[in-house]
């Protein structure tokens, strides 16, 4: 599977001014990519081709929280609003991508040192960016605790983003993080591959699919550089 890289344009504009760097960090989707325990995998097949009919069509089969997704508050929540109803303002702007070294969980104490109290979205870097470009589900991924998830709702942040397939730990049943993000409406995106980013701020644009009354959907995700 190829890695999502950033598009760097070094050049000047006019002579006079460099162009700001692209980062692209949504996994691509592939097939034999990881996918969420009980997940349809992702396939593509391909339904006309180009020898029989002159042109391409593909058949994809996915789940809406395949890759690089938006978790959108009717994940979790009967009366929660759907991917289709998730505020553009929310979903474009300024990020703040912070780097967290815990090796197991993220806890409140990590994210209360970084101070977040001007950001509206903060994308978590932790040591699984770039791990989901690998096959394979892991099950000792990163999680953040529900009290840290709390904090960052309490903290007014309106986007966290993940850089793995779910901001829970693998084999929870009660999805505390989730809980405490999505219930306090806060969109939560996952899947991120974050591992060619440094921390700081960016422009971002998070795209999700329009899938109307989708609890979810894939997401390109691009950042900016702000400087």
């Amino acid at each position: 599977m190829r890695a999502a890289r950033a598009v760097c344009y070094n050049g000047a504009t006019n002579g006079h001014f460099p162009m700001p760097r692209i980062h692209d960090v949504t996994l691509p989707l592939a097939t034999g990519m990881a996918v969420y325990p009980g997940d349809p995998p992702f396939e593509l097949e391909a339904v006309q081709d180009l020898a029989g009919s002159g042109y391409r069509v593909s058949r994809l089969v996915l789940s809406t929280h395949t890759g690089t997704h938006v978790d959108a508050p009717a994940h979790f929540f009967a009366a929660g609003a759907t991917v289709d109803q998730l505020p553009l303002e929310i979903l474009m702007g300024k990020a703040r991508v912070v780097e967290v070294l815990a090796r197991e969980r993220v806890e409140r104490s990590d994210l209360e040192q970084l101070d977040l109290r001007d950001d509206l979205r903060v994308l978590l870097k932790t040591r699984m960016s770039g791990q989901m470009l690998k096959p394979g589900c892991h099950e000792d991924h990163v999680y953040l605790t529900g009290d840290a998830a709390a904090y960052l709702a309490q903290a007014g942040i309106k986007l966290v983003g993940f850089d793995y397939l779910s901001v829970d730990r693998s084999g929870s049943a009660e999805f505390p993080a989730h809980n405490a993000l999505l219930g306090a409406g806060v969109v939560v995106v996952e899947g991120l591959d974050l591992s060619e980013v440094d921390p700081g701020e960016y422009d971002m644009a998070c795209l999700p699919l329009r899938v109307a009354g989708g609890d979810g959907a894939p997401a390109r995700v691009v950042l900016r550089s702000r400087g």
